[in-house]
């Protein structure tokens, strides 16, 4: 019996102290790059945004992590007249700690093309 209550305790423990996360994420094309006109000005720029729940509570102020990322993303990158971005990927990271806390972690990334005159 008291090797089982110290198992338990062991697996409660790891439980609680241990952090487990998760991925997903979604690509798109919002330029047609069908024809050979344009040339790729940057690769893979990107912006993050991130908010942290407690009990599932928190991040209440936010529009849109993926609004916030690509704001991120276009302040740290401003295109010029006939730059567009191309293949969007947008990536979510949620991490878990304790149990408790959940920090979710918003990656927009793209590519920026500019079109040939």
């Amino acid at each position: 019996m008291k090797k089982i209550k110290i198992l338990f305790s062991l697996l409660i423990i790891t439980t609680l102290t241990s952090c487990m996360a998760t991925f997903n994420g979604a690509i798109n094309n919002s330029t047609a790059l069908s024809s050979a006109n344009f040339t790729y000005a940057e690769v893979n720029v990107e912006g993050k945004a991130k908010a942290t729940y407690i009990f599932g509570i928190g991040g209440l102020d936010r529009h849109s992590l993926v609004s916030e990322a690509k704001q991120d993303l276009m302040s740290k990158h401003n295109l010029k007249a006939g730059q567009s971005l191309a293949n969007i990927i947008t990536n979510y990271k949620t991490s878990y700690y304790l149990g408790l806390v959940s920090v979710v972690e918003c990656t927009v990334s793209a590519d920026i093309v500019e079109f040939n005159k």
